[in-house]
């Protein structure tokens, strides 16, 4: 089973630079906000989660959508994002790891608490720069093409298809 990575989604644009440097609507920092992670989502292999409070809004149920991969929620109207942390953590058996990525002191105790790992708002920012930055050079170094199944081979094993192809191992 993957980890599970729970990210409590308006701590994390509370803490980044680029949505006030950049004048972007609560709207448009949330899409960016879940396009990166879902990219993050892709080099780590975590099941991930960004909850949004809708704890002031007027929404009577939950919402979740898949969003590129990463599962999104907008908690309903009198449940804050820390309130379906904690319950996600809880649910979750003890064997799985569960990293919970806030900068709010008592839901880092809490989750703490119950089994799970604790990532900083901008510890996380961080480590999305620094996953997404990594992962590119990586496929760069290797010439991965994500249509060409060839070019994902181990070196000699393209190799042994290469002479097959020229007839070589006859």
């Amino acid at each position: 089973m993957k980890p599970l990575l729970l990210v409590d989604g308006y701590n994390v644009i509370g803490a980044w630079d680029v949505p006030r440097a950049e004048h972007l609507s609560i709207d448009e920092a949330r899409e960016r906000l879940v396009h990166l992670i879902a990219d993050y989502a892709g080099y780590s292999g975590e099941e991930v989660v960004v909850v949004f409070d809708g704890h002031y809004t007027d929404r009577m149920t939950r919402s979740r959508q898949m969003v590129h991969g990463v599962e999104v929620v907008f908690t309903k109207h009198a449940e804050s994002a820390d309130n379906y942390i904690e319950a996600q953590c809880e649910q979750a058996p003890r064997w799985r790891q569960v990293h919970v990525v806030t900068s709010d002191a008592v839901e880092q105790t809490v989750a703490m608490g119950r089994g799970a790992v604790r990532i900083s708002s901008r510890e996380f920012l961080l480590q999305l720069t620094q996953t997404r930055v990594s992962g590119r050079r990586r496929m760069r170094e290797e010439k991965v093409s994500r249509g060409d199944i060839f070019s994902r081979l181990p070196p000699h094993q393209r190799e042994i298809f290469d002479r097959m192809r020229k007839g070589l191992d006859e």
